[in-house]
């Protein structure tokens, strides 16, 4: 399956924010947004006003890259999010919180969605006690999600979770004894995206 494999932090300085793909680099100075705050090449310092095309594609390139998905299965997300009921944005922002990988990420697991999608395609993670190795598996409300017991001494989810850079996310629980945690209710619009997003995503309506 295709991937993107180049430089993580050329896409965060590509969107001119953190996208935190880095891990623990992200919170240092070693960060390149904090040391070259302008978008790669050889014109990327000289680069103007953006259109509000120009705009839309931004944000809705950072939200793909955010969250690790190809154009393919952002615009089969969308397609979902358009048939359902709701707002098409919150329902979409959802659907892409609500991915395994995401999920993992989120409960301090691994220190990035991409160490997530290892950790999951390496069958490292159950889902209700059963193994699931596909990383865009939706998790659904009061799922539980853990780790195999065999894997619980694996040093990438040791030093993740001795790092406790959890994200703020109400909507899941977090049990640290037996390394569980469980969706308590549906991603809220607030906890997942920034309001500036929100309004810069108004094409998705």
């Amino acid at each position: 399956m295709a991937k993107y494999v180049g430089p993580k932090c050329r896409q965060c300085r590509r969107e001119g924010t953190k996208l935190f793909l880095k891990g623990e680099k992200c919170y240092t100075g070693k960060c390149s947004v904090e040391n070259r705050a302008f978008p790669p090449g050889q014109h990327g310092q000289r680069r103007g006003r953006l259109s509000d095309y120009a705009a839309q594609l931004r944000e809705k390139q950072k939200m793909r890259r955010i969250y690790g998905v190809l154009e393919r299965q952002f615009s089969n997300l969308f397609k979902k999010a358009s048939a359902s009921k709701g707002v098409t944005r919150e329902v979409l922002l959802q659907l892409l919180e609500s991915r395994l990988d995401n999920v993992v990420f989120r409960f301090g697991i691994a220190p990035t969605r991409d160490a997530a999608r290892q950790l999951i395609s390496h069958r490292h993670i159950i889902v209700n006690g059963q193994v699931v190795n596909i990383p865009s598996f939706l998790v659904k409300p009061g799922d539980l999600v853990g780790v195999r017991e065999k894997s619980k001494s694996l040093e990438i989810i040791a030093n993740a979770l001795g790092s406790a850079r959890l994200a703020s996310s109400p909507w899941l629980e977090w049990d640290e004894d037996k390394l569980i945690g469980k969706s308590a209710t549906q991603p809220g619009q607030a906890a997942i995206y920034p309001v500036t997003a929100h309004d810069r995503l108004a094409f998705l309506v």
